[in-house]
């Protein structure tokens, strides 16, 4: 059975800690494949500045084209309005069949917002949670209060960082390597008219310069 990662955001624009990050987890987590999809309109932050979603859907196909295991999908961009994730899941699971076992991969801070999202509980009767923390991660007491309190009651901590139920499926924490970089920044530089070089790969470069997003 394959095991398959789903990293979607608004990847406004996509960088480096976001390959640098997915493509550490892909290796830790033993996933043989990640899909990585923009967000076309997501529920949960301002679309304020948000590049169009085609260009932000070639950011991620032109940055991750040849890449072993790395799939770019437009799951959310063919949907009509906002990017829920367990709409994504089910097309998700859908389109890749029974054999293959889904992982969303997700950042700390949207797991302590999950409570809010629609239809929550099917997403941890559907999916493993990858929760990737960086930098300084709240402790793993923190977690398992939340997760006790505010997912369902029977989780149980393994050795393997993994949180394990009865009924649902595994929640793991994967540390990953702190990358200071962030969308936010980049769009800051752009509009102060700085260099990017090094932060994105070449063709986001190519395209927030051609198509003159952010300025």
């Amino acid at each position: 059975m394959a095991d398959a990662g789903l990293f979607g955001g608004t990847f406004n624009p996509l960088h480096n800690g976001h390959l640098g990050i997915v493509k550490y987890v892909k290796k830790t987590c033993n996933l043989n494949r990640i899909y990585i999809y923009p967000a076309a309109t997501p529920p949960h932050k301002p679309s304020g500045n948000l590049a169009p979603a085609r260009d932000r859907m070639d950011m991620v196909e032109k940055s991750i084209g040849g890449i072993p295991g790395f799939f770019a999908s437009d799951i959310e961009l063919r949907r009509q309005g906002p990017s829920y994730t367990i709409d994504t899941i089910k097309a998700f699971r859908l389109s890749l069949g029974p054999a293959v076992r889904l992982h969303l991969l997700m950042g700390s801070d949207a797991f302590f917002d999950i409570s809010t999202w629609k239809e929550k509980d099917r997403i941890f009767e559907d999916v493993s949670i990858v929760v990737m923390l960086r930098g300084e991660p709240p402790p793993v007491s923190a977690m398992a209060s939340f997760i006790d309190e505010h997912i369902s009651k029977g989780y149980t901590l393994g050795e393997d960082q993994r949180f394990v139920h009865e009924m649902l499926k595994p929640i793991r924490i994967c540390r990953v390597p702190r990358i200071d970089i962030s969308s936010t920044l980049i769009r800051q530089r752009i509009s102060q008219g700085k260099s990017i070089a090094g932060l994105v790969p070449e063709a986001v470069e190519t395209i927030i310069k051609t198509k003159d997003l952010y300025t």
